[in-house]
């Protein structure tokens, strides 16, 4: 169980803007924007709250009290901590935002049913989307890390939990939801030579025509390159530090030295990319790239699938256990050398609600009893790739009051997330104090969660 106050920042964060602020809302006039917050030398546009609250409106999202003083104070909760982001030079890698980028546009996805349905109700490009999605993500990321660097390793002894759990009332026992453990095989479907070879000759043309003149890098880049958030700046992914990029990425473009020249051909896990310098500063790098990455043809997907229904055809006749193939079949590295159960990292145990497993695992295993295997079936892994995977229920624990002697570890996390959200309570509100606001006639008349924005 997470910290109530991050998830109610992740949301906010996470969640995409969808539609421009009508022309009128409550507690405002006419004007179709405008500043409505400051917070340092940050602004909050009245436009960002409207966005933000249709966005919740759309995905199903309570807001529990006035959605134009709920949401301001959201925002302006980040920026607090952005700020102090920025004087700690804290980074987010890249490569997860990617990562959580391609997660977010498949639900997305399954959310609107098309990319065209997408891009009609959020009135964007896709490509505009994803760059949306790139910057929230990152935004997201960087607040979740300065939270962890402020509330640090929490320590709960055993004691505190069962005072903690004697002293709540009937009525207060936390509700354990339904979980569950499942076991997962994953084949990644060979991609044929030819096609590999295809897109590396694609990427030596891409880079001869930019050193030869015929045609510039950013052009080749907004044109052909895979990476759509960074495609439409003509392929810029702005500066970095070396810790913020695939590691082989990182290595060739700190590397170059002429930014006339294009770099080799790169493989990281997201694809293949060319590479071309713009600037370095110290120990950050601002580079193009050009990414492309190799498609499965039908018939190696239908091949994967095949074979992995027929692991799972011999595990039911008992040829060898699951947990057998997984260590020896599976090329999902974080689960093969643990029997293939499934890590839950929100609370580094291996146990799910429904909703925070992945999309397809979760409608695989819904209806399945304890010790059942699925069929085969495709599944969007957390590097962005569509793989084949089989899962195994292992364990389904049923709803159920809390009790101290089955729940320990979800009523210690309880304390922990207790006194982690004192402590980022109390430093809200020294940052409160600390840091220029101002709210504008007709957005102060609010029960905020926290009083200090108004200030005499």
């Amino acid at each position: 169980m997470r910290n109530k106050l991050a998830i109610y920042l992740s949301r906010a964060i996470l969640l995409l803007c969808i539609l421009a602020a009508p022309k009128t809302s409550l507690a405002q006039n006419n004007v179709i924007d405008e500043v409505v917050w400051v917070v340092g030398d940050e602004v909050i546009l009245k436009s960002d709250v409207e966005e933000l609250r249709l966005n919740y409106l759309y995905r199903g999202v309570p807001i529990e009290g006035n959605p134009y003083c709920v949401i301001p104070e959201q925002i302006a909760i980040q920026k607090l901590f952005l700020n102090q982001a920025k004087l700690d030079s804290i980074e987010v890698a890249e490569s997860s935002v990617i990562r959580m980028v391609d997660m977010q546009m498949s639900e997305n996805l399954q959310i609107f049913g098309s990319k065209e349905k997408m891009e009609e109700v959020m009135n964007k490009s896709t490509s505009q989307i994803r760059k949306e999605l790139r910057d929230n993500i990152r935004e997201g990321q960087i607040v979740k890390m300065v939270q962890e660097s402020l509330v640090g390793d929490i320590a709960v002894t055993p004691a505190e939990v069962r005072r903690f759990y004697q002293n709540l009332s009937q009525d207060s026992i936390p509700y354990i939801p339904t979980k569950v453990e499942v076991q997962v095989i994953t084949q990644k479907p060979k991609i044929s030579l030819a096609e590999i070879d295809d897109v590396k000759r694609r990427l030596r043309d891409f880079a001869e025509q930019s050193n030869s003149g015929e045609m510039s890098f950013s052009t080749l880049a907004r044109l052909y390159s895979e990476d759509l958030g960074s495609a439409m700046k003509g392929g810029e992914i702005g500066f970095t530090g070396r810790s913020s990029l695939a590691p082989e990425y990182a290595n060739v473009a700190f590397n170059l030295q002429d930014g006339n020249k294009v770099s080799k051909i790169v493989e990281t896990e997201f694809g293949f990319h060319v590479i071309q310098l713009i600037e370095k500063r110290g120990d950050r790098i601002n580079t193009r790239h050009i990414l492309l990455k190799p498609k499965v043809s039908s018939e190696d997907l239908e091949l994967s699938l095949h074979r992995l229904d027929s692991i799972a055809n011999d595990v039911r006749d008992g040829k060898f256990k699951f947990e057998e193939a997984a260590i020896y079949l599976s090329d999902h590295k974080e689960t093969r050398n643990n029997g293939g159960l499934l890590p839950n990292p929100m609370d580094n145990t291996s146990k799910f609600e429904m909703q925070l497993l992945p999309p397809e695992i979760a409608k695989a295993i819904e209806k399945m009893n304890v010790g059942e295997i699925s069929n085969a079936f495709t599944w969007m892994d957390d590097k962005g790739r569509e793989v084949c995977a089989i899962v195994r229920l292992k364990d389904r624990i049923s709803g159920h009051k809390a009790t101290i002697t089955e729940d320990y570890q979800s009523l210690r996390e309880l304390v922990i997330a207790k006194k982690q959200e004192e402590i980022l309570h109390e430093w809200i509100l020294k940052k409160q104090k600390e840091t220029y606001i101002r709210i504008n006639d007709g957005w102060k008349d609010c029960e905020f969660k926290y009083p200090g924005w108004l200030k005499d």
